[in-house]
């Protein structure tokens, strides 16, 4: 009866998954996650609450995001912490760096417009016509253009990230391009933005059978490891 006993017991156990994880604990712990992005971006929004920031407000995000790494590599907090950090490395925020922070909080809020949660900002391009399911992001050999506004750095830096593996960057959409990456604060009145032309040529090459793909920023980000 052993063989009983033992599938008796398994079938007492926590469901797992894949890779041999808990199930139930890896909810538990989006769940957990969910709630401290939330958090953070409450008090991104309230630390931009009176339209100014100090050193002492960024600091106090700085050791928010330290005393809560479970969510250190979770979008926005791993854009949030990599530039906080960096701004803050020699104990002073001069002028640029004060701005930029400024600048990249309320970004990660959505600007001066209202979102219930984190999953409103970050799906801020939903409604852009992104490829689905979204594709296998290959860096070496491939082409990309961004267009739109960056959360996770400068245009430059986004470029560099591709460069720096093998990539190639293209300033125009053409027939050569693979991938078309959207800033992930991309507007969703799109055809009227400075930037819908882009996006609009890149659907008409991508309807045409052309191996272009449409992807955010979240995603594309994610593809780089950091």
């Amino acid at each position: 009866m052993g063989w009983f006993n033992d599938a008796l017991a398994g079938s007492n156990r926590e469901p797992r998954d894949e890779d041999g994880q808990p199930v139930v604990s890896q909810y538990r712990n989006q769940a957990v996650q969910g709630r401290q992005i939330d958090e953070l971006i409450g008090l991104v929004k309230g630390v931009l609450a009176d339209g100014a920031i100090c050193q002492q407000e960024v600091e106090f995000l700085l050791r928010w995001l330290e005393s809560n790494r479970s969510v250190i590599d979770v979008w926005p907090a791993n854009v949030l912490y990599r530039r906080i950090d960096s701004a803050l490395a020699d104990g002073h925020m001069d002028a640029d760096e004060e701005a930029e922070i400024m600048a990249l909080l309320l970004d990660a809020v959505g600007g001066k417009q209202s979102a219930s949660s984190h999953k409103e900002t970050a799906n801020r391009s939903t409604s852009l016509p992104l490829c689905k399911p979204a594709p296998a992001v290959s860096l070496v050999g491939s082409t990309f253009c961004f267009t739109g506004k960056f959360v996770s750095g400068t245009r430059a830096w986004c470029e560099g990230q591709i460069q720096a593996r093998g990539g190639l960057i293209l300033p125009n959409i053409t027939k050569k391009l693979n991938f078309l990456v959207i800033g992930n604060l991309g507007s969703r009145d799109w055809l009227h933005s400075t930037h819908g032309l882009k996006i609009k040529k890149a659907v008409e090459y991508r309807d045409s059978g052309l191996p272009l793909h449409i992807i955010s920023e979240q995603y594309w980000h994610e593809s780089l490891g950091l």
